[in-house]
This record gives structure tokens, sequence and C-alpha cells, in this order.
């Protein structure tokens, strides 16, 4: 179940803090809806290595598309294996 607080809160933001662990944000409100999001940094960095190596994936699916699939020896060949 998510943890969701307001925003005023973070007055107190040492027990916050507390509640953030790996896999468990602490979202913040303001007016009642969604705003910000605090994630444990060793998250934040396995969300940005996530999207780097989407990202590396979609552009290869679409240079594949423009310019055509490796076969498997084409592909040990390129990797010198």
């Amino acid at each position: 179940m998510p943890n969701i607080k307001p925003i005023s809160d973070l007055r107190n933001y040492t027990e916050v803090l507390k509640e953030v662990k790996t896999n468990q944000p602490v979202y913040l409100t303001r007016n009642g809806r969604g705003a910000y999001a605090i994630v444990d940094v060793n998250e934040l960095d396995r969300l940005k290595a996530t999207i780097q190596l989407l990202t590396k994936l979609e552009e290869g699916e679409q240079s594949a598309g423009e310019k055509g699939w490796l076969t498997a020896d084409e592909a040990e060949a390129a990797l010198g294996l």
C-alpha cells in the first residue's frame, strides 16, 4: 500500500525520511493531489539505470527495423566471440 502524506508533514521531515526505504517511496500531496515522491537514493539509481537500458533497447529495435536484424553469427562476430 502506498505511503501517502500531505506535504505539511515535512515540517517534521526526519520522521517522514525514516519511512523512505528501497521500493517504498513516500508520496507527498499538495492540496489533495499528488505532487512529489521521496525515494531512496539507491532506488533512484536503479530507476535511472532502467530508463537508460530501455532507451538503448528502443534505439536497437528502431535500428533493426531500419537496417535489418543481425543473425546470431553476425552478432557474435561483431562482439568478437
